[in-house]
């Protein structure tokens, strides 16, 4: 089948009941670009460590292989149908944590975080099987979805200003490298430099790719950093300690009354992920107001039906306090910002939001990339 679409339709695809599978290089074409900036934003994905470690005493290799297990389910929502850049439940984070610490650290307390994981997996699986996620965003007030994407972008901004944020300990770095970033991005001169080809079209085509490799110079020189200490080997998850020790697979089944204790907890989380869903179908809409040559099919139910599955096989597999979210929202603005640009910028969507998954997984386990944007992202 060929990459290629006809303008104005979707790209190609296998239908597959509420799913539609693209394959890279089969149905899309690959984005080197965005592949590129999943090499060095990997090193996000494995700031999730620290928080297993905390909460359940994982050691490195395996809190690794849980990252791995998420990396390999990040990848499902575009090869389904899903056009996003899935990522964490991050707002949720503290929440879950905070409910999982009410438990004796050990079995008990990984039984509650399988137990919260799963229950979020199949409600998240019923709501997109019977339709209801559509039904509900329609009924939602524009105000209400205004105010909720609107609210989510202040929260991201004082995440990052607020007293001992990040501000606080790369002053400098941001400033500079956000300067940038919204320079590559936004401003209407780079644009016009950018279509003309050449270097500027090469970093045009980078997104964020530029200001990553410039935070990495730039936070030593100003002392808010350390120079990269690269380490020159393969990474190696330790997946037999995972699922004899951590897994339902070794603890046994969570009992009932655990499922049912999650309930409120699990109902509020589903609060904050239904909140990235509008956010979601914002981003993408606006989006597709600039590029009417490709259709962007994006649908709340198959979306629910995916971080679903995703959340359940996590329960399962390899328990993880982050959660499987519907978007890495940060990451969703950049890819559909290059998208936005133009065909020559970026052919499908599909290809951008699955190179730059591609790139984190292969990222994962290449401990140079990692060690390179580690002091910068902490």
């Amino acid at each position: 089948m060929s990459t290629e679409r006809i303008d104005g339709q979707e790209q190609p695809y296998w239908p597959a009941g509420p799913f539609k599978i693209r394959l890279p290089f089969v149905h899309y074409k690959f984005e080197w670009p965005d592949y590129c900036q999943g090499l060095l934003m990997c090193a996000v994905d494995l700031s999730a460590i620290p928080l297993m470690a905390e909460l359940l005493g994982m050691p490195f290799e395996v809190a690794l292989a849980v990252v791995v297990l998420n990396g390999l389910f990040y990848l499902t929502h575009h090869l389904l149908g899903d056009p996003v850049v899935p990522g964490w439940i991050t707002p949720a984070v503290p929440l879950i944590m905070a409910y999982c610490s009410t438990f004796p650290e050990g079995p008990e307390r990984i039984h509650a975080l399988v137990s919260f994981q799963m229950m979020l997996g199949l409600l998240s699986i019923f709501i997109g099987a019977t339709g209801i996620a559509n039904r509900v965003i329609a009924a939602i007030p524009q105000a209400i979805k205004s105010g909720i994407i609107i609210g989510a972008g202040f929260s991201a901004v004082i995440s990052v200003f607020k007293i001992g944020g990040n501000f606080d300990t790369f002053p400098f770095t941001i400033s500079i490298a956000i300067g940038l970033c919204f320079y590559l991005m936004f401003s209407p001169q780079f644009n016009r430099l950018s279509r003309n080809g050449g270097f500027f079209g090469l970093i045009g085509k980078l997104g964020v790719l530029p200001c990553i490799l410039l935070a990495v110079v730039i936070a030593p020189l100003f002392g808010e950093a350390k120079w990269p200490e690269f380490q020159w080997t393969i990474s190696s998850p330790d997946f037999a300690t995972l699922w004899r020790e951590y897994t339902i697979f070794g603890l046994g089944m969570p009992p009932l009354s655990m499922f049912l204790t999650a309930l409120p907890t699990v109902l509020a989380t589903y609060i904050v992920l239904f909140g990235d869903v509008l956010k979601t179908k914002s981003i993408i809409g606006e989006a597709q107001q600039h590029r009417p040559d490709e259709k962007i099919d994006y649908n709340p139910n198959r979306a629910h039906l995916v971080f679903g599955m995703r959340n359940t096989g996590m329960s399962i597999l390899g328990p993880d306090v982050t959660m499987c979210g519907p978007v890495w929202a940060a990451m969703q603005v950049v890819i559909c910002e290059r998208f936005s640009k133009g065909k020559k910028s970026m052919h499908s969507i599909f290809g951008g939001a699955g190179s730059f998954r591609w790139g984190t997984n292969t990222g994962l386990f290449l401990m140079p990339i990692v060690t390179l944007v580690q002091p910068i992202l902490g």
